[in-house]
């Protein structure tokens, strides 16, 4: 997040973006609709700046001659540009300098404005569009910062209720691997999957990794649970807790029949880091308190890896902070955060269930709800 004074580097201009006090530099080179969709939600807590290129006359009074409306989750290692206005090369290029000089590793373009040759020009790939979102913009792009890095793309779906993120993970996990079709990420599937996963209405790690191995029988799948007891249940009153509690003792009676592995610790980073280079998936429990601000266990899918960071897919997004599917897709966290996040409270326990590299054969899902 940059600091409250302005910073420059070579044209480069960088200071807090407010939205009662736009510069008068700034309402040269936006267009009206450009400043409302920017003003229309708080992003502050997603250290909203702008970042632009300073006028010949250089200093705060300069006419900018460029500049981009900038945020991110935090602790993440990226910046997201919501819109580059002006010169819009100079203005993405001072962007991608200002995440260089901040040691992050990547540099996605909401594709509100941009156009797919401006994006090209400045070294963006599009990324694909999600399966299903009808909050954020059409388009988006990508640019990775260490030389020769790419991260192969899964297909993003953001999920439809406030509690079906474990499901989710799960089935992108299996189209990013090509067990399941892309075609087949619908409410659903979704939904179908939560109805074996859930310990109502979240999915614990246990009953997550059962369901995925019914689902899938030709999948490997091992579940990592660093305590030997109930989880997820806290918030509920003892007599909600019972009943739950004892469904989760069946999850792990089926998990000793099917032979899915329940493994007494915590996944490290460094353990996620080798299962993605396998080319295994990881469903990691998380807490979102650190992306958003509020501590709700949530699952994540981890698939990719770049240097200091680990690359995941979040299924759930907050428009109300201007948080995008752009944001969740493609998300690079560093492994501290990650390993920070995934400190579950109260009691911060570790959970995470592990799918196996592709099997030879593609296992049918749902074939009878084609169209659905």
């Amino acid at each position: 997040m940059p600091s409250s004074q302005q910073e420059a580097s070579v044209g480069r201009v960088v200071v807090p973006f407010e939205r009662e006090a736009v510069p008068t530099a700034l309402r040269r080179l936006a267009h009206h609709e450009v400043l409302e969709r920017w003003q229309a939600v708080d992003r502050t807590a997603h250290g909203v700046h702008l970042v632009a290129v300073a006028g010949d006359g250089g200093g705060d009074d300069a006419d900018w001659t460029g500049a981009a409306l900038v945020t991110a989750r935090p602790h993440t290692a990226y910046l997201k540009i919501v819109d580059a206005l002006g010169d819009v090369q100079a203005a993405v290029a001072a962007v991608v300098g200002h995440a260089r000089e901040r040691g992050l590793v990547q540099v996605k373009w909401e594709g509100w404005t941009a156009r797919s040759e401006d994006a090209a020009d400045a070294g963006f790939t599009v990324l694909r569009p999600p399966a299903t979102d009808n909050t954020g913009p059409a388009s988006a792009y990508v640019r990775w910062l260490h030389a020769g890095e790419t991260v192969p793309e899964p297909p993003y779906y953001g999920q439809t209720t406030h509690f079906s993120c474990g499901a989710v993970t799960a089935l992108v996990a299996q189209a990013h691997a090509g067990t399941l079709p892309v075609e087949s990420l619908d409410r659903r599937a979704e939904l179908t999957l939560w109805r074996e996963a859930t310990n109502f209405p979240s999915c614990e790690p246990v009953g997550l990794g059962v369901a995925v191995r019914r689902t899938w029988p030709s999948s490997s799948v091992t579940v990592h649970l660093d305590v030997d007891r109930p989880v997820l249940l806290d918030h509920f009153p003892e007599t909600e807790q019972e009943w739950r509690a004892h469904l989760q003792r069946m999850s792990r009676a089926d998990a000793a029949r099917i032979g899915v592995p329940v493994e007494p610790h915590r996944l490290l980073p460094a353990g996620i880091r080798g299962a993605v280079g396998r080319r295994e998936q990881v469903l990691l429990l998380i807490s979102l308190a650190g992306m958003q601000g509020f501590d709700v266990p949530h699952w994540v899918l981890c698939h990719g890896i770049v240097p200091g960071a680990v690359v995941v897919e979040d299924p759930w997004h907050g428009t109300a902070t201007g948080d995008t599917w752009v944001d969740a897709h493609l998300l690079p966290v560093p492994d501290e955060s990650l390993d920070t996040m995934a400190a579950v409270p109260p009691d911060h326990f570790h959970g995470a269930v592990l799918i196996g590299a592709r099997p030879a054969a593609r296992t049918a899902f749902l074939s009878d709800s084609a169209g659905a």
